[in-house]
């Protein structure tokens, strides 16, 4: 269906062609049988309800021309000019808005009382940037016309556009000698004279709208928050006290010069009034939620300094014990508390708070991200499973839920499983390459598992076109590689690539020592197995592999022993066995 207001500047062509043409003929009748100018009036009213009742059907186009023909006729008719300029002024094309302005003018012109034609004619001007001209047709029509001045606020906001701060505290006092102080007036005036630097002039302001409106909290804080933000905090901090001596019931006034304090290094004194205020029913849960997770971003800053502070941590403790006292059933109230038990490294209490958070019908998207990240770290990967499949009934877009099921079903050796999630992974997060190339790499791992080795490698190679040094799917590539005996030449300089990233990653150095076994490079694979073994972390998988390479240079002996040291560190150990009763590899 076609915008009715299609080709708003084709039409202005079409408008004065089609017309030219009407006035052709106009002149011709007027040749052949005079109208009189009643005739004439009565033609234009025709054609302009014709033009009203197509401009309600917002078919523009026809109105305007219906409009167009009612001035040719009667051109001392001013609603007309402000229909046309009304039309004209939805355009956002440069010319259809320099006819509205004509239009507008005219109409203007014709009529000086009628407001409607003069908050149009701003509105175009404001359209254009013209400011100038839009603040002298509204100063103009307050003089023109009584009972405009409610307009006073819309002329200092355009003196504020055009950069005119002292024209619109000018205009701002003349809105309040007619309709007194208020909000609109002493905010604006008050930010205009911080952003200009005056801070007394601001104070007396701020305190002005007190003064008019002492039991106010709202205008108190917001007052108070706006000198803070400007530098004024010694000022926002005696505003707020004195505000709480005449309203010791204000609990938000408490919350927000408690955050007072604690910017001036007042925590005793920021903790008295939160502890107040937590206790206070009438104080929004949301603002205390915000205040714990404030503590909450100081714990984790100082964890990050490697610094600890007990009584901060303890009094944070002491504000979530009271919400979940009070307010148990808000899911809110546990997800803050899971982030809280992260902050402090209490990864099972975090655990339990984001569950019951979800099961209280938390409507965040991080908190379940965090659980499972949580319980992936635990290596929980029968819950992770259970809490990304309830996760992507919940958000079944977040291409995240499906990368940690995916990633579950991997570790759990569900390998189509994790194929069918991390495939839906990989397509909803088309936007985010690099997380598109992590699943790639995950994928690799899950084809393999499948034994789908096309898909396998094909994902391997998608992951490495984004990160060529991805070591992860550098060392797991080459592996599979390796064990299937295929492109053994890759295989090692992948797996020397991803040594050289991290030389003494145990895992890398005994991929890269069993390629080269692969490659009956055995000299070569026995001095990297010999550097894996000289790292902390070895397990039976090396020194099974250390006497794998080492039988192959004829030291059997000391094969023999390996894989002694292999079968002590496994309950997997069939094979083992039949490599050191019979000596022999298999």
């Amino acid at each position: 269906m076609k915008s009715p207001f299609h080709k708003i500047s084709l039409l202005i062509l079409l408008v004065f062609v089609g017309f030219s043409a009407i006035a052709q003929k106009e002149k011709k009748k007027k040749a052949v049988s005079p109208q009189s100018n009643e005739m004439r009036l009565r033609e234009a009213e025709f054609f302009f309800t014709e033009g009203e009742k197509y401009f309600m059907l917002e078919d523009y186009t026809k109105a305007l021309l219906f409009f167009q023909r009612v001035i040719e006729l009667n051109p001392e008719n001013p609603t007309v000019y402000y229909k046309n300029a009304e039309i004209l002024s939805k355009s956002n094309k440069d010319d259809d808005l320099e006819r509205a302005a004509l239009s507008i003018e005219n109409a203007l012109r014709l009529e000086k009382k009628n407001k409607y034609f003069y908050l149009l004619a701003s509105n175009i001007y404001n359209s254009m940037a013209n400011f100038s001209k839009a603040e002298q047709v509204l100063e103009t029509m307050m003089k023109e016309i009584n009972g405009t001045e409610e307009y006073l606020y819309e002329l200092a906001a355009i003196y504020q556009y055009d950069k005119k701060p002292d024209e619109a505290v000018k205009v701002y006092n003349r809105a309040e000698s007619v309709m007194g102080i208020n909000e609109v007036s002493s905010l604006q005036k008050l930010k205009i004279f911080l952003e200009a630097g005056k801070i007394n002039e601001a104070i007396e302001e701020g305190e002005k709208l007190m003064s008019a409106y002492p039991d106010e909290e709202r205008y108190a804080m917001g007052f108070a928050e706006t000198l803070a933000q400007k530098g004024q905090v010694k000022r926002a901090v005696e505003i707020m006290e004195t505000y709480l001596v005449n309203h010791p019931e204000a609990g938000t006034a408490k919350i927000l010069l408690a955050g007072f304090y604690r910017q001036n290094g007042q925590e005793v004194k920021a903790r008295e009034l939160l502890k107040a205020a937590f206790l206070d029913a009438s104080v929004d849960i949301s603002s205390k939620v915000i205040v714990l997770s404030t503590y909450n971003t100081l714990i984790n800053q100082n964890h990050a300094r490697s610094t600890t502070d007990s009584s901060l941590e303890s009094f944070a403790l002491d504000l979530f014990d009271e919400l979940k006292a009070n307010y148990d059933d808000e899911p809110n109230v546990h997800v803050v508390g899971g982030d809280l038990y992260i902050a402090l490294r209490r990864n099972d209490d975090a655990q339990r708070e984001y569950i019951k958070a979800i099961q209280k019908g938390t409507s965040s998207f991080e908190a379940w991200q965090n659980l499972l990240g949580l319980q992936s770290e635990a290596n929980q990967f029968d819950s992770l499973i259970v809490y990304s499949e309830r996760g992507m009934e919940v958000f079944p877009n977040q291409g995240m839920l499906y990368y940690f099921n995916g990633y579950a079903h991997i570790r759990k050796k569900h390998y189509r499983d994790a194929t069918t999630a991390l495939e839906q992974a990989k397509r909803l997060s088309s936007s985010n390459p690099a997380f598109v190339s992590d699943i790639n790499g995950m994928l690799g791992d899950a084809y393999n598992g499948t034994k789908e080795y096309g898909k396998s490698d094909a994902s391997f190679d998608e992951a490495l076109s984004f990160n060529p040094n991805n070591d992860f799917v550098l060392n797991n590539y080459s592996y599979f590689l390796a064990l299937r005996k295929e492109n053994l030449e890759k295989a090692e300089r992948m797996a020397g690539l991803a040594v050289k990233n991290e030389p003494n990653n145990s895992s890398y150095l005994d991929t890269y020592a069993w390629v080269l076994y692969m490659r009956e490079k055995y000299k070569e694979a026995k001095k990297v197995m010999e550097r894996a073994m000289g790292q902390p972390d070895v397990t039976s998988t090396h020194f099974e592999h250390y006497g794998d390479i080492l039988f192959q240079l004829g030291e059997v002996e000391a094969a023999v022993k390996q894989w002694e040291k292999a079968r002590s560190m496994t309950s997997q150990h069939d094979l083992i066995d039949k490599k050191i009763a019979n000596r022999r590899l298999y």
